[in-house]
């Protein structure tokens, strides 16, 4: 054998080595992905969810593993940068071999993503708010739908409690969350006698800082003598200095209520809360939720990240949930196994942190409770109204008409998640 066959020889041989040094690694811990912005205009919400997943699967191997095995985690760095996103969930699923990905906040990164996890029949937990109109049978959504977040807060707000108002605020980050949810919000605001020109609507790119004119505009908008609110969709770090300028501009809560769908105890914690006082946010858990469970789920969060000034919010818990049902489901089915997983998904039931049970339904989304609070000058909410029981979230929206005819339903005879009629 001359010595060019020997080092083409050697070198097969040492990857083939290393291939099954990899699968025999692969084989001894079952890992999950981490895919959340730790760096950009992002970082300020999803770092935390980040941490979230690496305190859930700490807790999981300090109780045994799963499967006999010990879980580990793959963290990446999509860095708000949404192409990147499905870069790196193809780099997770086939070179990372993960059995599930916990990830993404923005709906611009969902959909980044999707046909990647659709393409590799890959799961993702997605733990944050948005704007319905999917069901993806590779993705479960434990964040609100806009029936357990939108609908109920302008219901609040248009409410004898929450100001009788009259006319409405849509201010949202320049992407498809904001601008879906504010085309159903306006559907239904018209259907409660809300005209379009009782209704202003503005969109800003991420990370927008100068909010003089945005601000001064809605004080204009609100000087038509009826009461008036603000409907925030605005993410990330841009939410600081859109508070800071309605302060600037003497905008007071008891005047112009600001309800967020995207401003919770994380991005809060650090900065003066003082123009904040008052206004809203409408979330299905807040860490002022007084519960056992919510206690105990603090005092885990403390202990893991070693510092108690560290808050816990809504895609906390929402990621919490995910996790636990999909170690339940993967126990049920004895495998991590996609299809089988998914399968075991259905009607799987957690404890939730605000004191009652999530349930996993048949259109990949959340049985919920529906919670508003308002800002106190410490960082954290008063609840002042809440659902009674959980509500159902629904993935098309009766408000639109072209979906409210659609139904979402994974299971047999539908196995479907957008269809007039059953597949089969």
């Amino acid at each position: 054998m001359n010595k060019k066959l020997q080092a083409l020889v050697g070198a097969g041989a040492m990857a083939v080595s290393a291939m099954a040094m990899s699968a025999a690694q692969a084989a001894e811990t079952i890992k999950v992905g981490v895919l959340h912005s730790l760096s950009g205009t992002m970082a300020i919400s999803e770092t935390t969810l980040k941490d979230t997943v690496l305190m859930l699967v700490d807790d999981l191997n300090k109780n045994g593993g799963l499967l006999g095995k010990q879980v580990e985690a793959v963290v990446v760095d999509p860095a708000s940068d949404w192409p990147l996103f499905a870069e790196k969930a193809r780099e997770l699923i086939e070179q990372e071999q993960v059995a599930v990905v916990f990830g993404c906040w923005t709906s611009v990164s969902r959909k980044s993503v999707l046909p990647v996890f659709e393409e590799l029949n890959s799961m993702l937990f997605y733990p944050v708010q948005y704007e319905g109109e999917e069901s993806s049978r590779n993705v479960f959504y434990t964040g609100a739908a806009p029936n357990q977040q939108a609908i109920p807060a302008v219901d609040y707000l248009m409410s004898e409690d929450g100001g009788s108002a009259e006319r409405i605020v849509l201010l949202g980050t320049d992407y498809v969350y904001p601008r879906t949810t504010n085309k159903i919000l306006r559907s239904y605001l018209n259907g409660k006698g809300i005209s379009d020109e009782d209704i202003m609507e503005n969109y800003t790119p991420f990370g927008h800082s100068d909010w003089q004119s945005i601000v001064a505009d809605v004080k204009a908008f609100a000087s038509a003598g009826k009461k008036t609110a603000v409907v925030s969709t605005i993410n990330g770090d841009a939410n600081v200095p859109f508070y800071k300028e309605l302060a600037n501009q003497g905008i007071k809560a008891e005047d112009i209520p600001v309800v967020a769908f995207s401003v919770g105890e994380e991005e809060l914690a650090g900065i003066d809360t003082a123009p904040l006082v008052g206004h809203l946010a409408a979330w299905n858990y807040f860490q002022s939720v007084e519960s056992d469970a919510n206690t105990a789920f603090i005092e885990k969060w403390h202990a893991f990240i070693g510092d108690e000034s560290r808050v816990t919010n809504d895609p906390m818990e929402a990621t919490y949930i995910g996790f636990n049902m999909w170690k339940q489901a993967v126990e049920q089915a004895g495998t991590t196994d996609v299809d089988a997983v998914r399968q075991a998904m259905y009607g799987q039931e957690v404890a939730n942190l605000t004191g009652g049970t999530a349930v996993m339904n048949t259109n990949h989304h959340l049985s919920k409770p529906v919670l508003i609070g308002e800002v106190q000058d410490d960082g954290q909410f008063d609840i002042v109204w809440e659902t009674e029981g959980t509500v159902v979230g629904d993935a098309w929206s009766d408000f639109l008409p072209e979906s409210a005819k659609l139904t979402a339903d994974w299971t047999y005879p539908w196995v479907c998640g957008n269809c007039e009629k059953p597949m089969y």
